[in-house]
C-alpha cells in the first residue's frame, strides 16, 4: 500500500454540502488531506468528471494529488489519482452496488486520450479500424498469461474492426521479473523484433525471481534474441516502461489485464467479443 494511499485512508471522505463545483470539492479534500501531519505540501486539481448512470445525478470526480509527505525523516513526493463520488450534498471515495456488492470505483475510469492512440503503442490493425481497443498487462500476471494471448488470437484476423494498442504495466510488488522482463521486450521491439508480446507471453521465470541475467536468458530464449543487461537498461528503455506506467496511472489503471475499448474501460474484459466483424 503506498504512502499516500495510508493518508487518505485516515480522513473520512464524507460530508454535506449541496451542488457542489470543483472548488468545493478541492477546497474540502484539501482541508481533509492536509490535515494530516504527514503532509509537507499537497496540491490537488479535478481533473475529469464521469456523470454516473446511478445514483442518478451523481458525478464521478477524478482528482490528481501532488506534493509531498513525510516518512520517517524523509520526505517523499506523492503523486496519485483517485475517484470521488459526489452527489445529493453528499462526497465519499468508496461506493459499493447493494446487489453484486461489487465497489463502484472498479468499474470507472477516465476515458482513453486520443493521444494515446500511437503508433509506438499500434500492436496491429489499421488505425482507423472500426473499434480500438487498448491493453494495460503484466505478462506474469497469472489470468492475463492466459487472457492477453488468447484476446490477440481473437482479434489479431480483423484489422479492420480492431486497431489494438498495447501498453506495458508489471506489477511490481507481486512479480518484480516482469519489470526486467518488460523492458526486454522493449528492447527487443525498438531492434525490429517481431511478435516480441506473443513471445514474453510465453518466457518461463518464476514471477518473484530477482536475478536479471536469469529473466533475460528466458526472455532470450522465448524471442529468440540476444539482448544484454546493458541493452535493455539504456534510457530510452526506462523512458518508455515510465511513459507507459504514466499513462497507467493517469487513466487510473491499477489491476491487470485492464481493457479500454473505444475510449471506455471494459470490465468485462469480454465486449470485444462482442462487436461486427468485419473482413
Amino acid at each position: 500500500m503506498s504512502l499516500m494511499l495510508k493518508l487518505l485512508l485516515t480522513i473520512t471522505v464524507l460530508s454535506s454540502f449541496v451542488n457542489a463545483d470543483d472548488a468545493q470539492v478541492v477546497s474540502f479534500l484539501q482541508k481533509g488531506i492536509g490535515s494530516n501531519p504527514n503532509i509537507v505540501s499537497l496540491d490537488i486539481n479535478v481533473v475529469d468528471k464521469i456523470d454516473m448512470e446511478k445514483p442518478k445525478g451523481w458525478k464521478a470526480y477524478v482528482v490528481e494529488l501532488k506534493g509531498k509527505a513525510k516518512r520517517g525523516d524523509q520526505e517523499q513526493p506523492i503523486s496519485q489519482r483517485s475517484i470521488y463520488f459526489v452527489g445529493d450534498g453528499l462526497i465519499t471515495s468508496d461506493l459499493y452496488d447493494l446487489k453484486s456488492g461489487q465497489k463502484i470505483n472498479s468499474s470507472l475510469s477516465p476515458t482513453f486520450k486520443e493521444k494515446y492512440y500511437d503508433k509506438a503503442h499500434l500492436l496491429f490493425g489499421n488505425a482507423d479500424a472500426a473499434h480500438k481497443v487498448v491493453i494495460f498487462s503484466d505478462p506474469l500476471c497469472p489470468f492475463c498469461r492466459s487472457f492477453v494471448p488468447e484476446a490477440l488470437a481473437y482479434m489479431k484476423p480483423y484489422p479492420k474492426t480492431f486497431a489494438v494498442y498495447y501498453y506495458h504495466f508489471p506489477l511490481s510488488s507481486l512479480h518484480p521479473a516482469a519489470v526486467s522482463l518488460v523492458k526486454a521486450a522493449i528492447a527487443a521491439e525498438l531492434q525490429g523484433t517481431k511478435d516480441v508480446v506473443k513471445s514474453l507471453y510465453e518466457v518461463e521465470i518464476g514471477g518473484r525471481e530477482t536475478n536479471q541475467q536469469k529473466i533475460l536468458d528466458a526472455f532470450n530464449r522465448s524471442a529468440n534474441t540476444k539482448l544484454t543487461l546493458k541493452e535493455i537498461t539504456r534510457p530510452e528503455i526506462e523512458q518508455h516502461l515510465a511513459h507507459d506506467m504514466n499513462v497507467a496511472q493517469e487513466h487510473l489503471v491499477n489491476g491487470t489485464p485492464t481493457i479500454f475499448i473505444d475510449g471506455k474501460i471494459d470490465p468485462t474484459k469480454a465486449k470485444y467479443k462482442h462487436v461486427k466483424l468485419i473482413k
